[in-house]
Formats: structure tokens, sequence, C-alpha cells
């Protein structure tokens, strides 16, 4: 069944869903499985088999729940065999927790209060709709709190709205009816509305449209204004067609319109109708709806902050280089620090380029030193506060040697700065410097600084505050281990966060590696791996592939070659007459191999395909060098802007309703969706991607709300 399941939802073959499955309760990892298992899996991706995992679990869920409800149902003595059946073969939770409403343990509510006066015989006699004197019937149901027919008939409907409200088609029914038609509107809050914080949110004062069609970034902009108290938010469909819709189906259709407004049972009914929706069915299936849009919107922000992320962590590194790094300010001066090429601090300082102080003749003088000194190749600004002056500053000096000078998002650095990773790393030095230390390190490798910030504070996505954090986190880890695993760690300089991350390895082990390394030395071979305490037989087999050795005996340490493949390649090493370091990088002599030789049960060509393309350029870092940019250096304030003008700027975050671009001033400006090409845009990302050098044309400066709208100039 689970198979079955998962096929419905993902169109994958069952044969490439029934090995995943496998190999996913083995406890292998998703880049394991996608890298290693591309035989099993019929070469499945990362994506594809995130999905078949979301599946699985879902339907385990799924199953949990009709288990729990089954005994639930046993234990009330209320289980026939055709309830049984229903439950078995549903494959939604919605219509599960339908079937089990009726018998659901409730609060005290109007219909049980009803029961225990005894009114459900008379509830019965009202919806059989033969009884014409319904009046001498109800004088039989006065005893205890009931002493009027009014009281009897009352607590008769009530019974008969819940059953109402218990019914799975008229659930259903009401359900089609907002999918396809509700609409979503809201209103300010008048004593609210001058607000300043309010003002972000005008546009929702008096707003309404189809919840269906609403956008996920409108949704959660609403739901945001809801909860900060700043407007209204109401669901609305066509209550009397909803109305009628349900008076159809409960009331007998061989009844002309004229006779049931004659007829005193189906009055009663009418009115418990009206009560069932207003009362128990509306309230509760409009909450579920707006739960469903909520959920969709949610999905829809986790799977663009996911992108945004991926794009970041495999933003282009400048590598092992020499990097001084600088967090620009104004009146705490520029903290500046000196790392060599594999991160380390070697020096840190502070200089007061800019007002009060305005030492620019001595702060040129102590960077000049200082490149020199520690023979500098790079130089990364930070993007915050004073960021412009700062670079404007350094492009000044005439250096002795090439440097190139960028400017580096510090996005989250603060974050990191003060965070426990931090305080271990240097726990003799205050924020600053740890700030600047990461700013310089995001230019030398952007993804092993980067997972030691948590995902949300890194400011990319929409409304990320705003989603379901167990999903979104979920998701955002899923994007951080495909994304370490990709480009490879390694071991013998990896911080324990960056560690963590690897397939099968996890921060307790990430620990053990850390602290066997600091006791031990370096790693030598992929071997001494297994030495590390509690890493066993399984958590080398997930992670030795995505480890590197730099410089070990055997090169293939620093590949992406299984060591459970070694043995072919020696073979096909041994089988040329050349040796293993002969035969590694000799593109010419690699192509020649017949591939169907090496062919077995166990390795097949997909596999051996992938050691050919990583045994041409082993170790190959599948991210682009980082290029400089420099903004219109014109450019300082919004109100330097105006329309028509062509900038270069840089993609600092991605939406669903378009991008996001630094300019080089405080503000970012917005290309709309609209804005992104003259044809339909399905996809943003298929236009522009994060940290992309673009050019773009000024279309409209909003210097009251400070906005500015931007088109992608393709000149």
């Amino acid at each position: 069944m689970m198979l079955t399941y998962i096929a419905q939802h993902t169109n994958l073959p069952e044969n490439s869903i029934k090995s995943t499955v496998q190999l996913l309760n083995e406890d292998c990892t998703i880049p394991f499985i996608s890298r290693y298992r591309k035989e099993a899996t019929g070469n499945l991706d990362e994506v594809q088999i995130g999905d078949i995992v979301k599946y699985k679990e879902q339907f385990e869920t799924l199953e949990k729940r009709k288990i729990a409800i089954l005994k639930a149902l046993e234990e009330q003595d209320v289980l026939t065999e055709d309830l049984k059946q229903k439950i078995e073969n549903t494959k939604d939770l919605t219509t599960l927790e339908d079937l089990y409403l009726p018998f659901k343990k409730k609060r005290k509510t109007k219909a049980e209060t009803a029961r225990k006066n005894g009114l459900e015989p008379l509830a019965k006699i009202i919806m059989s709709q033969n009884a014409n004197d319904l009046e001498s019937i109800a004088y039989k149901y006065f005893k205890g709190d009931i002493k009027t027919v009014d009281e009897a008939l009352e607590g008769a409907r009530h019974i008969i709205a819940e059953w109402i409200n218990e019914r799975t088609d008229i659930r259903n029914l009401i359900r089609k009816q907002l999918q396809r038609h509700a609409i979503i509107s809201s209103k300010v809050i008048k004593t609210k509305s001058s607000e300043e914080k309010a003002q972000k949110f005008k546009d929702y004062f008096d707003w309404s449209e189809s919840l269906s069609r609403i956008p996920s970034h409108r949704l959660l902009a609403i739901l945001r204004a809801e909860s900060e108290g700043f407007i209204r938010v109401k669901i609305e469909i066509d209550h009397d067609s909803a109305l009628e819709q349900i008076d159809k189906r409960i009331i007998k259709s061989n009844n002309a319109r004229a006779e049931r407004s004659r007829s005193t049972c189906a009055d009663q009914i009418e009115l418990a109708i009206s009560d069932a929706y207003k009362r128990l069915l509306f309230p509760s299936l409009n909450n579920e709806a707006l739960s469903n849009a909520k959920e969709k919107a949610d999905e829809s922000a986790i799977t663009v902050f996911a992108k945004n992320l991926k794009q970041l962590l495999l933003g282009s590194p400048i590598g092992e280089k020499r990097v001084l790094a600088i967090d620009p300010g104004f009146r705490t001066g520029c903290k500046v620090v000196c790392l060599d090429a594999q991160g380390n601090l070697k020096h840190n300082e502070t200089i007061y380029p800019h007002a009060p102080k305005n030492d620019k003749t001595g702060a040129i003088k102590k960077i000049s030193s200082l490149s020199e000194a520690y023979k500098i190749e790079a130089i990364a600004i930070g993007n915050g506060t004073a960021s412009r002056e700062t670079e404007a500053l350094i492009r000044k000096i005439q250096f002795k040697n090439e440097i190139q000078v960028f400017v580096v998002s510090e996005a989250g650095a603060s974050i990191y700065s003060a965070s426990k990773i931090a305080r271990e790393e240097f726990p003799n030095y205050d924020v600053t410097v740890r700030g600047s230390v990461s700013i310089g390190r995001r230019l030398q490798d952007p993804l092993a600084e980067l997972v030691k910030i948590d995902a949300k504070s890194i400011g990319v996505g929409q409304y990320q505050h705003d989603v379901d954090q167990t999903k979104l986190q979920k998701q955002l880890d899923t994007v951080v281990e495909n994304c370490v695993n990709a480009v490879g760690v390694n071991i013998n300089s990896a911080s324990k966060p960056l560690l963590s991350y690897v397939s099968g390895i996890g921060p307790k082990l990430a620990e053990n590696i850390f602290n066997y390394r600091s006791e031990h030395g370096v790693f030598k071979s992929r071997n001494d791996i297994m030495k590390v305490p509690r890493l066993g037989g399984k958590a080398f087999e997930q992670a030795a592939g995505f480890l590197r050795i730099k410089n070990a005996k055997n090169p293939l340490d620093d590949s992406a070659v299984h060591p459970e493949r070694y043995t072919i390649v020696k073979q096909m090493a041994k089988d040329e007459g050349v040796s293993l370091q002969e035969l590694i990088g000799n593109k010419t002599l690699l192509q020649k191999i017949d591939l169907k030789t090496y062919v077995s049960e166990q390795v097949g060509l997909l596999t051996l395909q992938d050691i050919i393309k990583e045994l041409e350029k082993p170790g190959l870092d599948i991210r682009e060098t980082a290029k400089v940019f420099t903004f219109n250096q014109n450019i300082k304030t919004i109100t330097d802007l105006h329309e028509g003008q062509l900038l270069p700027g840089i993609v600092n975050n991605i939406t669903n309703f378009g991008c996001f671009v630094d300019v080089g001033i405080k503000e970012s400006g917005l290309i709309h969706v609209s804005n992104l090409s003259d044809s339909f845009v399905k996809d943003v990302n298929e236009h522009v991607h994060l940290h992309q050098q673009i050019i773009v044309k000024v279309l409209d400066v909003d210097l009251v709300r400070k906005r500015i709208q931007l088109k992608l100039h393709k000149g």
C-alpha cells in the first residue's frame, strides 16, 4: 500500500520507490542514495528521493492515525465491519477525521445536553418527516430541564444540527464551496490605521480576492497584519446557496417546496440546518479552508526560501587565498582582520577613516602595511553601514601587488558573532572581531561559513518567520545537507557545524571527529576515519565519499570516488598498464576505457560513468569562482536615483512576486515579476539567480515609502 500511495503522489516508477524505501529503512541518507546507489533507484536525484521521503512519512502518519482511531472505536464498541473497511481504505487525513467525527469524544455540547435530557428519540421522529402534530409529541419529553415545547424542539434541533455537521457528504459539499468560491477580505481596524507600523500593510486596509487564487506572499502578509492587530480578516461564500444545497440533501426530495413550508418537521429541520451551518459547519470548515490555504502558502514560501538558500550556499568562493576583511562603521570605526588562506585569524585592529574622526590618511597607511605584511590577495568589505564609503576609500589605495576588492553580504554575521560556535572558535575575542572574521571567511568559502548560522537569519526568502517553523527547518536542513555533500568537505579543516551536515555524521560524530583531529593530528587516509570513536561501518559507508583528504597517499581519498569502488579504479589502471596517479586526470586515457567490461551485479554503467567523470577532474569544485563587482560610484543614497537610469546591481533576494536587487545603497530595489521579461514568467528563478550580477533600469522611486521599482535590462 505504501508503494502505491507514494507512486500516486510522485508519478515515479514503483521499482525505484521500492528500492529507495528499502535504502531509507537501512538508514541511508538522501545524498548517499542519490550519488552512490543510482542503479538501485533508477537514477533518481535528491529532489525525487526527497519526495519519496515526504510521502513515506505522510503515509506512515496516516497509518498511525488509522490504528489509533480503530482502537478508540473498538473500545467504544461501535466499530462495524463497514466502518472498519472505510477507515482502512481512506487515503487522506481529512476523510479519516470526518469518518471518526461522529464517535469522537466531545466536550460538553448543546447536542450532548439534549441527549441527556432524553430528546434523541424526538430528533429521530423529526428527521423521519412523518409526524404532523409535533407539539403533542413534544409534550411527552417534558422532564428535568425540559419544561416547554420550544425547549424540547430546540434540544432536538441541536441533536439534528450535530448529525448534519457529522455527515461526510455535507462537509464535503461545503468544502467544495469554499475551495471554489471563497472570498478572503480584510478591513483595517480604524484605531490602528494611523500607526507607523501599520503603513506597510496599507494595501490590505480594504482588500478582497478569491482565496483559491491569492498568491502565497499576499496571504502571509495579510495574516501577519491580522496577527499584529492592524486588520480583521474574513472568509465568505454564498451562504444562501450553501444552505439550499444542504436543504436538498436532507429534506425528502419528494416533498414540494410549498408542502415543506407547511410541514412542521421540515420547518424544524430547516431551522436545524441553519443552526448547523452557522454554528458548526461553516466556522469549522472556514478555519480548515484558511488553514489549508496557509499550508499551501507556507509550502510555496518554504520552496522559495529553499531555492534561495541553495543558491546562497553554493555561492562563488574565492578559495584558499589570504584575505583582509573589514566590518565597516562610522563612529565605532571599521574592524579589520587578516586571515590566512585557511581562514585562521592572524591580526585584528580598528581604523577610523569616517566621521567623526575622519582619519583617512591613517586608515590608508594601515591597510597598505597590513596588506603587505600578510601578503593579502583579496579584501572583503561588509555591505552594512559605511560600506560604500569604505569601498571608495579602499579603491583609492595603490597596492604594490594586485588585490581584488569584494563587497560581501554580512546578513547573519552578528548572529554568528554572538553564538556558541563563535565563542568556541574565538574565546579571547569580542563580537566585533568575530563578525569581521565571518565576513572574510564568507568570501573564502560561503558554504563553510554560512552553515554556522541559523538559515532563517541569513536574509533570503519571504515571510520565513510566519510559516510552519518545523517544516521550514526540516526543508532548510535538507538543503544544507545536500549542498555540503554536493561540494564535499575537507575533513582536516572543516568546522564542527560543517562536518555535522556530512551524510551519516550528525552533531555528535562531528564533535568526535573534531576532538580526534585535535588530539591525534590530521587524518592521513579515509581509513583513518574509522578510528574515530563511535564512527562505525554504517556511518563510514554513508560519509566516506563526501569527505576529502588533501595530499593523501592514495589520491582517490581526495575525490568523490567511494572507497567501496577503489578496487575497480585500481583494476582500470592495471588493465591500462599505468599507475593510479597516471590514470587520474588523464582524460584521453579515461575516455578509451570500455566501461561495459567492469559492469557487475553490484556496479552498473551509471556508477562507472560517475567514476570516470570524477577521475577526469578529481575533487573539482562545482561552484564558480568569485568575481569582482563594482557598483555605480555616483549612487550613494536613494535620492541619487531617477527614472530611466541603467545601473549595475546584485540580486540579493528572490520571491514569488519578483526579486530584490542591491544597487549599492541602503534600500534594495524590486524587479516585479512583470518586469523580468516581456513574456509570461512562470518561475523567477528561470530568469535570475541569487548573487547574480545584472543591469537594471530604474522605473520609479518613491522617496516617502523608500521603494524602488526596477526592470531587468537585457541590453
